[in-house]
């Protein structure tokens, strides 16, 4: 299809968006060394001088390495591990990093920058490691910048991504309107599959299936407002490429839970499937809360696209779009068929909506 090819690339969105925070890290890990060894001064300023670029080489080439570890690595293998239980073993796991990371500055400083042997610069690293007081400085050099990391991608993906800066820079301080794709997606016969398995098989179930769902959609760029059950709200600024990347995002969800459908069945005994409404309009996106902040988006966008999700069940269909939306896409005929004018609850006049076929 012309809308999802164009999307197609090397790197996922989920792809690019984690080598982003790599990069950031890294960056983010050797300015604060660079900072931290020109003002602490162990040495002559001329000797610090003369082993900057090969310390803040090595700092950066592992910062990648442990930011690798902090993004794909360790986040995929612990997603299922409480928030505490992360947090420790990644600590853990990264100390050690780090300090692979100090050995390898000294010993290649020692070799490559005052010309001493490979024993020598093992012995003069010892030497520096046992000072107790040398060991506890380092330890709680990279906890502290452990920690902020490690915050900094929590939060970010709480709020999901761009969100949090948003809120950060007061981008929403005053209530802005803005024209949004808008989607409501929920799980299929979720009353029948929760009586199937009872409240705690339930619950993991309905995790499991927002976590695929949810790769698809910050793939394509959307920008997840809220979960609420089984279902997500979703949105996407205005915009020709958005329209596409809204459908490629449905068929992508969908491959997603098609690949992991064994999975699903062993587990669960059921194969999971969702339905969708999609509108475009505009909405009204502020910052709202005291102690816990968020962005509130509104207007009669939202209760429209929330109608629309609803009639899926009424007209029998899975996907669900507005004219609005309908009139901004590159879909072939087949591909959008008219429901006709139908009567949305809370609407004052009935609006055309028609079947998605992907």
């Amino acid at each position: 299809m012309r809308f999802l090819s164009s999307y197609q690339s090397i790197f996922s969105g989920v792809a690019k968006y984690r080598l982003r925070t790599i990069l950031y890290i890294a960056i983010f890990w050797t300015v604060i060394d660079i900072l931290v060894t020109l003002v602490v001064k162990d040495r002559e300023i001329k000797d610090i001088l003369r082993s900057l670029p090969l310390r803040e080489a090595i700092v950066f080439t592992m910062s990648c390495a442990m930011g690798y570890l902090f993004v794909f690595t360790l986040k995929d293998e612990l997603r299922n591990n409480p928030p505490v239980i992360n947090f420790i073993l990644k600590t853990v796991i990264l100390l050690l990093a780090a300090f692979l990371m100090n050995f390898l500055v000294h010993f290649l400083d020692d070799i490559l920058i005052e010309n001493k042997t490979g024993r020598q610069a093992f012995h003069h690293f010892m030497k520096d490691l046992l000072p107790s007081r040398w060991l506890f400085q380092k330890i709680f050099y990279w906890l502290i910048l452990f920690t902020i990391t490690q915050l900094y991608i929590e939060i970010n993906e709480k709020y999901s991504p761009g969100v949090f800066w948003d809120i950060f820079l007061g981008k929403y301080r005053q209530p802005k309107i803005e024209k949004r794709i808008i989607m409501f997606m929920d799980l299929k016969d979720s009353t029948p599959i929760a009586e199937k398995l009872g409240h705690v098989e339930n619950f993991k179930f309905i995790r499991d299936f927002i976590y695929h769902v949810s790769m698809a959609l910050i793939e394509h760029n959307g920008r997840i407002y809220q979960y609420v059950g089984d279902e997500i709200v979703v949105s996407w600024l205005s915009e020709k490429k958005n329209t596409n990347k809204c459908m490629a995002a449905i068929i992508t969800a969908r491959r997603n839970l098609q690949k992991n459908s064994e999975n699903f069945r062993r587990k669960y005994d059921i194969v999971p499937e969702f339905r969708v409404g999609i509108h475009m309009g505009e909405v009204t996106v502020g910052e709202i809360g005291v102690i816990k902040k968020d962005l509130a988006m509104s207007g009669d966008t939202m209760n429209t696209t929330a109608r629309i999700r609803s009639a899926c069940n009424e007209l029998n269909q899975k996907f669900i779009m507005s004219k609005d939306f309908m009139d901004t896409t590159d879909l072939e005929e087949w591909q959008g068929e008219s429901l006709g004018i139908v009567d949305l609850k809370g609407k004052s006049s009935g609006i055309e909506l028609f079947s998605l076929k992907v």
